[in-house]
């Protein structure tokens, strides 16, 4: 069942430390992932049985692990600071039934050299909300770290108050972070980055091997992958709510998902977290603050661009202006399929941008109104009417949109398949993911996250029971605020 290696192992070891899980009292199965575990190799029903629920609540390791943590630094907020994997140990990496390379990262499994004071473990309600979130993602079709399941460890652990403990496995294409790199500059200089940009060419990147200067092809090509990413964050109203560098993988996986949300009402500088005070990671701003963190990137790469410090700050900056076309084209092309644009181009930027005004104007939801475009009346009929469908600027609005299709080759049944592909129906809503998380936490319930989870899969079909998913908050369910789990 296990077929594990341990690459990253074989790197400088001051890129991370030997470090085993620190086993939990009484471990029992919460949430698990058979889908996951079967892509993986691993035996799906074995995710019910003793011998796996001690490998993933870290009282035993499996065969031919090589336990560690990883040493990462990161800008958090903009301020740079040493880090590291404070409560996450690597069990190794599993190579799949196709050949790929996933990590096996138990989060929660105690103190390592890198706690920084901390206890190590992690809240049961963080860990659900982390396995939720990553499930919604994958369903939308966004790259992302995933969850193969949640482990309650029968103990306690004190954040704001009490709470109860678990252990979540984590699996992701690697775990390697814009801030590793700043760590190896800064702990081991050029030397060291040369030995990590070679192992994620090797693990992620193999066609850069080819390039003229490979060095300078894998900052082009995370450049794109990251501009993808944070173009369908945009595109579903995803605010990940701590894009540190730390949090920024080199695979181009969403990562970590603490204060992180999904926006009812569109509203452009929407921020969840509440401890970007500043909106620094504002809905907004995340375009931005990618190019900023892939800025960080670049300067670590520097010494492997170019021999002259000059010819490899123009090759960097070039590489970076390059990210704002890939973004830009990358977010309208989305957004022109959300409105059932086949082949959307610049001239159709002020049709999208004037929708978006419509929205926040109105305080309308972004998921549902999308969704209402593309015509789904069944799934549609049960939530509130919105008052902007009643707006003479959109009835103004309307008569472009419908002017801008019938230009195009696509007929209405292609056009109306075309955003129901690329318009969820259900998204993993604020206070759907808190009533979940409240249910497992306080009584032990997981029906309510098995519901939810069940519909976040599947996120543009139309099931039995998906409309009550659909409705937006009432007053008294508002999200106004969510929060990191260390």
């Amino acid at each position: 069942m296990w077929n594990l290696e341990n690459t990253y192992a074989s790197l400088n070891p001051g890129l991370y430390a030997r470090q085993a899980p620190t086993p939990v009292s009484e471990p029992h199965w919460v949430l698990t992932n058979p889908a996951l575990a079967e892509s993986l190799g691993l035996d799906p029903t074995a995710l019910q049985g003793d011998q796996l629920l001690a490998i993933c609540a870290g009282n035993a390791l499996p065969p031919g692990s090589v336990p560690l943590a990883q040493a990462y630094a990161g800008h958090q907020f903009g301020n740079f600071t040493i880090l590291g994997d404070g409560r996450a140990v690597l069990l190794g990496e599993q190579r799949t039934p196709s050949g790929d390379l996933f990590d096996i990262q138990l989060k929660g499994s105690g103190p390592t050299p890198f706690s920084r004071s901390g206890d190590g473990r992690a809240t049961l309600g963080a860990m659900l909300r982390e396995f939720i979130i990553s499930e919604a993602l994958h369903g939308l079709g966004i790259a992302t770290t995933r969850s193969l399941a949640v482990i309650a460890s029968g103990e306690t652990v004190y954040r704001q108050h009490a709470e109860p403990g678990a252990v979540l496995v984590r699996t992701a294409a690697s775990h390697i972070r814009v801030g590793t790199f700043e760590y190896a500059i800064r702990q081991g200089g050029a030397e060291r980055v040369r030995e990590l940009a070679d192992y994620c060419i090797d693990r992620h990147y193999p066609d850069c091997r080819q390039a003229d200067n490979r060095y300078l092809a894998l900052l082009d090509a995370v450049i794109q992958r990251q501009a993808n990413l944070i173009a369908q964050w945009m595109q579903v109203g995803f605010i990940h709510g701590v894009m540190n560098t730390d949090n920024m993988t080199l695979c181009g996986e969403s990562i970590d998902f603490g204060p992180c949300a999904f926006m009812d009402e569109y509203a452009a500088a929407t921020v969840y977290s509440s401890i970007d005070r500043q909106g620094r990671y504002a809905y907004n701003n995340q375009p931005a603050i990618g190019q900023w963190n892939l800025a960080r990137l670049a300067e670590c790469l520097l010494p492997l661009l170019a021999e002259e410090q000059a010819t490899a700050i123009s090759l960097a900056q070039d590489a970076l202006g390059s990210y704002v076309d890939s973004y830009q084209h990358a977010w309208l092309q989305g957004m022109g399929r959300k409105l059932g644009l086949s082949n959307a181009s610049s001239e159709d930027r002020p049709l999208v941008e004037d929708w978006l005004t419509l929205l926040e104007q109105h305080k309308a939801d972004f998921t549902n109104s999308f969704r209402a475009l593309a015509g789904d009346a069944d799934s549609l009929a049960e939530l509130p009417a919105q008052p902007l469908f009643d707006q003479p600027a959109f009835s103004q609005w309307r008569q472009r949109w419908q002017a801008r299709l019938a230009a195009q080759a696509l007929d209405q049944t292609a056009v109306t398949a075309v955003m129901q592909a690329h318009n969820p129906q259900v998204i993993a809503r604020n206070h759907q993911v808190e009533r979940a998380l409240q249910a497992a936490s306080q009584s032990g319930d997981l029906q309510p996250c098995n519901q939810l989870l069940s519909h976040l899969r599947q996120p543009f079909s139309s099931n039995a029971g998906m409309a009550n998913y659909c409705l937006p908050p009432r007053a008294e369910e508002r999200v106004q605020a969510t929060f990191c789990g260390t």
